[in-house]
C-alpha cells in the first residue's frame, strides 16, 4: 500500500471515521437525493424572517443541517420535525440575541452564522459573528458581507473573538454593487433586504438555482423581488413576512458526484431526484467526457459510454457556468481519459490542492499555481486561478488518504474505490457535512469497504 501525506490538510482528523477500502469494483445501483445543501440551511436561516412558523420540506440529513438546527436553537427558534419524514418546522416566534461563546460552540467550523446577521439584525438589532471557519479551499472572504451590511445601516464593530453587529436606526435599502457574482454575498442582501425600508437593488448577483429557490422561499414569505437576465435583482422591502411551506430543490452537487463516481469505477448509478434543467452544463461535459446518461422524470441515469475516456478541456465558473463543486470528482474520472484534460479553476484559489494525493495514487497531474493562458479560454481569467493539467490514462493504486474537505475528500473515496488494492481513507466525516446517508449509499451500490475508525 503506497504511504500519502496530505500537505493540504493540517487538521486534527477529529471528524470521525476511517475507511478501509477495497476498489476494483465497478458502482451500481440508486442513491436518493433530497434537498442542496446550499439551499436547505439559507431556507433555515430565512425562517428566522418570519412572523409564524415555516416548514422545510426535503432535508437532507447532513452535518450542516444539524449545525443550522442547533444555531437557530440557541437563538430561541423552536426546532421539530414534521409529519413528513425529512421536514422540518421552524418556529421563531421566541427568538432571542445569543453571545459570542454559544454561537461559537454550535457554529463549529461553518460559516453559515454570518447569514444570520440580517435576520437578526431586523428581529433582534443586534447580531454576534465568531471567527469563522469553513473547507480550507481558499481565503473566501466575508469582506462582501460586511461592505453590504454596511450599506443597509448597520453598524459593524471587529473584536477580538468576532464581529458585533448593530442597526440602531434600523436597516434601509441600498445599492449594491458586488465586485464577484459572490453566491453567500448574494444571499446576505436577500436575507437583509426583504425587510429593509425602501428599495435594494442588487448588481452583479449570483443567479444559481439555489439562489433561485431562496427567492422563491423569500416570495412565499410575503417577499417583492424581481430580477433581470443581467445580473441584477431588485428588492422592495416589506413590513413583515409570514413563514413558509416549500420543499427544497435537490442537491445538483451530490447528483453529479454521483455521476463522476459511476465514470471513474466504470459502474452505472440512477440517481433518484436528480433534473435536467438544473444540470445542463455538467451533462455537456459528461457526454464529451465519454459519459452517457437516461433522463426520465424520477431521475437520472448515469454510465460510460466508452473506455477509456476522453480528454476534455473545463473552465469552473458561476452558473449557468460549469461549478467548482463539480471539478474535484471529475478530475478522478479524467485520470482514466486517453490524453490531456485541462481544468482552470476560477472560483477558488486553493481548491486544487486535493490531487497531490491522487499523483500518489498514480495519477499524472500537474497543477500549474497561476493557471494557464489559451485563446481557447471563455471565461475571464481572475487573481489566484490555478490550473490542472490530466495525462492518462494512469491506473490507480491503494494509498493512505487524510480528507481535505468536503468535495476533495469526495473524490478521495471515489479514487479509492476506482483504485487496485486497498486504500485507507481518514478524516471521512468531513464528508458527512453535505452528504447525506454517505456509508448507507456506498454501501448499496456495491462499495467494497469497513469502517475502521
Amino acid at each position: 500500500m503506497t504511504s500519502v501525506i496530505d500537505a493540504e490538510n493540517t487538521a486534527t482528523p477529529d471528524l470521525g471515521d476511517v475507511l478501509e477500502i477495497r476498489g476494483g469494483r465497478p458502482l451500481r445501483g440508486q442513491v436518493d437525493v433530497k434537498g442542496a445543501k446550499n439551499l436547505a440551511t439559507k431556507a433555515m436561516v430565512a425562517s428566522l424572517l418570519g412572523e409564524t412558523p415555516s416548514t422545510l420540506r426535503d432535508v437532507p440529513e447532513i452535518r450542516d443541517v444539524e449545525v443550522v438546527r442547533s444555531l437557530l436553537e440557541v437563538h430561541g427558534v423552536r426546532v421539530t420535525e414534521g409529519e413528513e419524514p425529512g421536514s422540518l418546522v421552524l418556529d421563531p416566534t421566541a427568538a432571542k440575541s445569543a453571545g459570542f461563546e454559544e454561537i461559537d460552540a454550535h457554529a463549529g467550523s461553518s460559516r453559515i452564522p454570518i447569514l444570520f446577521c440580517g435576520p437578526l439584525l431586523h428581529l433582534l438589532g443586534q447580531a454576534f459573528i465568531p471567527d469563522l471557519g469553513g473547507c480550507r479551499i481558499g481565503d473566501r472572504p466575508i469582506d462582501f458581507h460586511l461592505d453590504a451590511l454596511r450599506k443597509f445601516g448597520a453598524i459593524v464593530d471587529k473584536q477580538p473573538n468576532g464581529i458585533r453587529l448593530s442597526a440602531p436606526e434600523g436597516l434601509h435599502g441600498a445599492s449594491i454593487e458586488l465586485p464577484y457574482p459572490s453566491v453567500g454575498a448574494t444571499e446576505q442582501v436577500l436575507l437583509t433586504a426583504v425587510r429593509a425600508k425602501g428599495v435594494t437593488e442588487l448588481k452583479n448577483a449570483a443567479i444559481e438555482p439555489e439562489i433561485m429557490d431562496l427567492i422563491g422561499v423569500l416570495q412565499k414569505m410575503g417577499a417583492i423581488i424581481s430580477y433581470e437576465p443581467n445580473r441584477v435583482i431588485f428588492i422592495e422591502g416589506v413590513a413583515e413576512l409570514k413563514g413558509y411551506d416549500h420543499r427544497s430543490l435537490f442537491d445538483r452537487n451530490e447528483a453529479a458526484s454521483w455521476a463522476c463516481a459511476a465514470l471513474a469505477t466504470d459502474g452505472e448509478i440512477f440517481v433518484k431526484g436528480a433534473r435536467q434543467y438544473e444540470m445542463l452544463t455538467f451533462l455537456n461535459v459528461y457526454r464529451k467526457t465519454g459519459g452517457a446518461f437516461d433522463i426520465t422524470d424520477e431521475g437520472i441515469t448515469f454510465r460510460r459510454s466508452k473506455t477509456p475516456l476522453n480528454p476534455v478541456m473545463v473552465e469552473t465558473d458561476v452558473h449557468p457556468g460549469f461549478m467548482t463543486d463539480w471539478q474535484q470528482p471529475l478530475i478522478v474520472a479524467l485520470t482514466q481519459a486517453e490524453g490531456v484534460s485541462i481544468v482552470h479553476e476560477t472560483v477558488y484559489e486553493n481548491r486544487l490542492g486535493f490531487t497531490s494525493a491522487l499523483n500518489q495514487m498514480g495519477a499524472d497531474i500537474v497543477v500549474h499555481p497561476e493557471g494557464l493562458e489559451g485563446a481557447y479560454r471563455r471565461v475571464p481569467r481572475r487573481p489566484l486561478e490555478q490550473a490542472a493539467v490530466i495525462t492518462g490514462p494512469t491506473p490507480l493504486e491503494g494509498a493512505d488518504i487524510v480528507v481535505p474537505d468536503l468535495r476533495g475528500g469526495y473524490a478521495y473515496v471515489i479514487a479509492a474505490l476506482a483504485a487496485k488494492g486497498t486504500s485507507r481513507v481518514s478524516n471521512v466525516g468531513i464528508i458527512r457535512r453535505g452528504y447525506e446517508k454517505f456509508f448507507d449509499k456506498l454501501t448499496a451500490l456495491g462499495a467494497d469497504f469497513d469502517v475502521v475508525g
